[in-house]
């Protein structure tokens, strides 16, 4: 927020009593408001651009020769989760902001469903050593599935009206449907709270079409990042909702939304990019927003267009136009220097007035602070895993038994109820290695019942061994998927011996894992670090057969209770759009 002191600072170096910090001389400005580029200079004073004006002629402390390169407001990222990086906020600075994120709009619903609040303030106490801006979409779900899952905490109305009024927040989590067509009067009164602070409420509205979206919108949600075609995005913007079109690692989207951008001619001022959740080094070899920019351009989309669905149409959604989202006065400065606005790949980036990155690397290290051990201690089984643990046992006569199976759309985090004809060997139910139908679990990690909730997953490819992860949308439990019991509860009683993490078993031993002890969820290391482990377990996976891009992204998103059509949790199979539990026979 701009203080007395901000706005006479300003004041006195646009009048040229005081010399600006900084002037960026020979630019062209891509002006996202008038929708220009055009040559001048950029004046700088403490965190503000001063002025824009080619003839303002004001003094300066810093002159920095921009030798014609293009002058683009810092991206914004409208809807993220930081857990899903596995780096803590300071680690993730040196992958994001080097390709010229300066704003993370992040639901932090994942430590909520973890730690509460108190994972929250966690998180925030890290944002004074960051070259970037946190901004919080306050979780709205927690628990996402309420009687369906066990969970970590509870944020309640009161508690969610609270956080709300916290300076950092902006907006209330994405809210599924499920809450508002059941008529769920928690929910409502936590949009009715959120809606009097002027604040707008993100949306989930994955698979919804009709009358079902028509109510969904009118309840006050505003916006949606789970359109996976362009009729869906249509649809949304239709009934005034806007639309986040997201790129991220196992939600791959832009290419099909803006595709129908250009073929249906629409306009982009109620669209804007996100990537709700992108593994580190995809983020670091493939870009962040800045991908999402140029891609669209690559597809036919005008380069202004794309820039501002990156920038102004993010902030104005926000409701921060007044301080972020473009280079004009008043206006924090937060700005990329690049060769080609067409190829948004940063050669500087100035952060709040501060340059912080250059050709791709952070200029200075932003060490990962000290998080409370009670983070640290989240993952605790109630019961011994075994293998007879994951045995799915039935009281059918007959040699086969048909069930619902969750069957995985490539690419996408959204599946499709599909019924199989499974063999029954001595009352239990087995996977179908050649048909590719792997037995799926959930193990409670709370220390709370000791639940294991388990059914059967097409997709995952796996010819032998198992993979585990403590970070299985939205509850957190630790989800498990594998060719073989012993496998699979190998790779269960490692997560749980590390408090939280990744682990690759195989032939009756674990082949690798790797530590996440901040919730569970997010390493203490460095990003490369962590990228590297990453990359190493990704081909762990592979060498069993998973071809997948991200194998452990789809993991964890596999088991989610608010996708369609079935997720998975401690409880049991989930029928996602009736919101309950489903037998695991058909």
């Amino acid at each position: 927020m701009r203080t007395f002191e901000d706005i006479k600072n300003i004041i006195e170096a646009g009048l040229g009593r005081v010399p600006c910090d900084l002037k960026l001389a020979n630019v062209k400005l891509v002006n996202v408001f008038s929708a220009q580029v055009y040559e001048t200079d950029i004046y700088i004073k403490d965190k503000r651009v001063v002025s824009i004006d080619p003839e303002a002629g004001l003094k300066s402390a810093m002159v920095m020769d921009c030798r014609g390169r293009y002058a683009i407001p810092g991206l914004i990222d409208a809807h993220m989760h930081f857990e899903s990086t596995m780096l803590s906020p300071e680690a993730l600075a040196s992958v994001v902001v080097p390709q010229g994120t300066t704003t993370l709009c992040a639901d932090l619903m994942e430590i909520a469903n973890v730690a509460g609040a108190g994972g929250l303030k966690a998180m925030l106490a890290s944002m004074s050593r960051l070259p970037y801006r946190m901004l919080i979409e306050v979780s709205s779900r927690v628990p996402t599935a309420p009687g369906l899952e066990t969970t970590g905490a509870v944020l309640g109305a009161e508690e969610v009206a609270e956080i709300m009024d916290w300076e950092e927040s902006v907006s209330l989590g994405e809210l599924d449907p499920s809450k508002i067509l059941w008529v769920k009067e928690e929910y409502l009164h936590k949009i009715a709270d959120t809606l009097a602070r002027r604040k707008v409420v993100n949306g989930h509205a994955i698979g919804r079409l009709g009358q079902e979206l028509n109510v969904y919108a009118s309840s006050g949600i505003s916006d949606d990042h789970e359109c996976v075609t362009a009729e869906e995005m249509l649809e949304r913007l239709k009934v005034g909702m806007k639309v986040l079109i997201r790129e991220g690692s196992s939600e791959r989207n832009v290419d099909e939304l803006v595709k129908g951008i250009v073929s249906l001619g629409l306009s982009t001022d109620n669209l804007m990019f996100c990537t709700d959740d992108k593994h580190a080094r995809e983020i670091q070899t493939e870009g962040h927003i800045n991908y999402n920019v140029t891609r669209a351009v690559e597809l036919g989309l005008d380069p202004m267009d794309a820039i501002q669905m990156a920038t102004v149409n993010a902030a104005k959604h926000f409701r921060l136009e007044d301080e972020i989202g473009s280079i004009t006065p008043g206006r924090l400065a937060d700005i990329l220097l690049v060769e080609d606005w067409r190829v948004v790949k940063p050669l500087t980036v100035i952060f709040e007035g501060r340059v912080v990155a250059e050709n791709g690397r952070l200029l200075n290290a932003c060490p990962v602070g000290e998080y409370p051990q009670r983070l640290k201690e989240t993952v605790t089984l109630k019961n011994p895993i075994i293998p007879e643990s994951f045995l799915v046992k039935t009281d059918e006569k007959g040699d086969t038994l048909r069930v619902h199976v969750i069957d995985m759309v490539p690419r996408q985090i959204i599946n499709h109820d599909t019924i199989r004809e499974l063999e029954v060997k001595d009352g239990a139910v087995l996977a179908d290695l050649k048909q590719d139908i792997l037995k799926l679990a959930v193990v409670e990690r709370y220390g709370k019942n000791g639940n294991i909730g388990i059914g059967f997953v097409h997709g995952f490819q796996l010819e032998k061994g198992a993979m585990a992860y403590s970070m299985s949308h939205d509850h957190h439990n630790i989800v498990v998927v594998g060719a073989d019991d012993t496998d699979m509860a190998l790779a269960v009683n490692e997560v749980a011996r590390l408090k939280g993490g990744l682990a690759v078993a195989a032939d009756g031993r674990i082949l690798g894992s790797m530590e996440l002890p901040i919730g569970g969820l997010m390493s203490q290391l460095p990003a490369e670090d962590v990228m590297t482990r990453l990359d190493e377990l990704n081909e762990m996976a592979r060498s069993l057969g998973c071809r997948m891009d991200a194998p452990f992204m789809s993991l964890s998103f596999v088991s989610l209770p608010t996708v369609p059509d079935l997720g998975l949790t401690d409880m049991g199979l989930v029928d996602v759009l009736n919101h309950r539990l489903l037998p695991l026979k058909a």
